[in-house]
């Protein structure tokens, strides 16, 4: 079942690059395919993240990163010990091989930053400096080695005009509707809605962009292949077929808890902005957002009502951040990440009277006739605080408007309209 709709070109075949990277012991090049061994390797070894891992790569490449590593000469002594106890469990290269053959056996690839998919926005995870930050999952958020990916659409390409929409599990009705109603809207007008595939929110949010025949991706916290929650795998077999499943951990690996909060840096990087929608006091919405706001990306937060527990995060962000925005519907939205002077929200305005089009001394004029009888011109004058000839003017202005009416030798105000019967 095609669930792009009608007029939507289907997903291009991504492309990659070709080549080889120089070893640091002066091996000469290395093939495209032991560099993205190596890459799984190291994502297996020490967790998403890892900032003294990215660091060599950057230095030395995967390849010679991995070679180091392996012989005991990380840079740090928890790193020394984080790949001691995982190297103990399995051959790194052999268990990054079954990774690559089981990832081509579900129909997933490996995206690496050699390939022309590569979503060149998440190298501003570099700089990403979050205050007061002790947690590893707080300190270690350096960019991703790799993606998995399945569906056909380019990565790259999917996420350069995207926004994310996170919030609560435990999402209300407002909050699911809101969710809904903002995915349908962003991905009507082309826009690639973004979330972590959880019940609630996310799930609302990729549903509304799935209605709507766009696209929408999830970024997962496990293997491609292992969907989580389990409740929601048909959810994401749509999303696979009309989208992309994006992880940073290979085939098979499990959603543990500390791979959310890895996994939400990703999120906030991967986008134009983040919309939080519903989130509790401690939540893992309110985290990605935080990144985001660390990354200078969009921030936007949907308020909620105060006496609701699902809005208390939301809330809270809006009080302590000023750079955190308050949008109230999809117009909002895409005035923050859309196009500078053009994707601008119209004001909000209370619904036009005839009375809103007077110039001032009518309105004065207007306001001086009393509710329930007659003045003469002389009156109306001294009541209105304007000179005998504006006040003649004007009441003729309202006669023609047919809000005064001539009575008993004077001016009163017109009787209210009938309405329909």
């Amino acid at each position: 079942m095609d669930h792009r709709g009608p007029g939507r070109a289907g997903p291009p075949r991504p492309r990659g690059r070709r080549g080889g990277h120089p070893t640091a012991d002066g091996r000469g090049p290395v093939s495209t395919e032991e560099t993205k061994l190596a890459r799984v390797a190291l994502t297996w070894l020490a967790e998403p993240g890892t900032r003294s891992v990215y660091a060599l790569v950057q230095r030395i490449g995967p390849v010679a990163a991995l070679d180091l590593l392996l012989s005991g000469g990380a840079p740090e002594q928890a790193l020394r010990s984080a790949v001691a106890a995982r190297a103990a469990a399995g051959d790194a290269r052999a268990v990054a091989a079954e990774a690559l053959a089981r990832g081509e056996r579900l129909g997933a690839r490996l995206v690496t930053p050699d390939d022309d998919e590569w979503p060149a926005q998440v190298r501003d995870l570099r700089r990403l400096a979050l205050p007061g930050a002790t947690r590893r999952v707080d300190v270690e958020t350096d960019p991703p080695l790799c993606f998995w990916v399945r569906g056909a659409w380019p990565l790259g390409e999917t996420l350069a005009h995207s926004v994310a929409v996170v919030g609560a599990r435990a999402a209300t009705p407002y909050g699911s509707h809101v969710a809904t109603e903002l995915g349908y809207g962003l991905a009507d007008r082309e826009w690639t809605v973004v979330s972590g595939g959880a019940f609630g929110i996310d799930s609302a949010a990729h549903r509304g962009a799935l209605t709507a025949g766009g696209r929408t991706v999830a970024v997962l916290a496990c293997g491609v292949d292992r969907p989580y929650p389990m409740g929601n795998a048909a959810l994401f077999d749509r999303i696979a077929e009309t989208g992309l499943l994006v992880s940073e951990w290979m085939p098979g690996a499990e959603p543990l808890r500390p791979r959310f909060l890895i996994r939400n840096r990703v999120i906030a990087a991967a986008t134009r902005g983040t919309v939080l929608v519903e989130a509790a006091a401690r939540s893992g919405a309110t985290q990605t957002l935080n990144r985001a706001l660390g990354l200078r990306r969009h921030a936007m937060v949907v308020p909620g009502p105060v006496t609701s527990a699902m809005s208390v995060g939301g809330h809270e962000v809006l009080r302590e951040r000023p750079d955190a925005r308050l949008v109230t519907g999809l117009a909002h939205v895409l005035e923050e990440v859309g196009r500078i002077g053009y994707d601008l929200a119209p004001p909000a305005r209370a619904p036009e009277r005839p009375r809103d089009r007077l110039d001032e001394e009518a309105a004065q004029v207007l306001e001086a006739l009393p509710r329930r009888r007659a003045l003469d011109l002389e009156s109306v004058a001294a009541r209105a605080g304007v000179d005998l000839r504006t006040a003649m003017r004007k009441l003729s202005l309202l006669e023609e408007l047919t809000m005064v009416v001539r009575r008993d030798g004077g001016y009163a105000l017109a009787p209210p309209a009938a309405g329909p019967t």
